[in-house]
């Protein structure tokens, strides 16, 4: 099973130029790590709650999927995958590179 990945900065892109308005942007970081940083286009759902979420997730839509530095979302891609869902995306790097883009030093 292959996972589509993501750079930072194509991923920047395509939010700025409004190609991901159909998309979901999942965080599945934890609250604390979200309250540090975060981007207001992304919706919070902390990695250990996603087996609980499947029902409300969409399966017709793009999912781009970030954690902290690229491991997480990972290992939830995979997950997602698992249970049918066939759009996912992760973003490699993770918050970290693409609080980068933004000049915003994530640790």
């Amino acid at each position: 099973m292959t996972i589509d990945n993501i750079e930072p900065a194509d991923f920047m892109e395509k939010l700025e130029r409004g190609e991901l308005r159909e998309s979901l942007f999942i965080d599945v970081r934890e609250p604390s790590e979200w309250e540090y940083y975060h981007m207001e286009e992304a919706e919070l759902i902390p990695m250990n709650t996603i087996p609980d979420k499947l029902d409300e997730l969409p399966k017709d839509r793009p999912l781009y999927v970030v954690c902290a530095h690229g491991v997480r979302s990972m290992h939830v891609c995979y997950y997602l995958k698992q249970h049918g869902f066939e759009q996912v995306v992760n973003i490699e790097g993770g918050m970290a590179a693409l609080a980068q883009l933004t000049g915003f030093q994530y640790d």
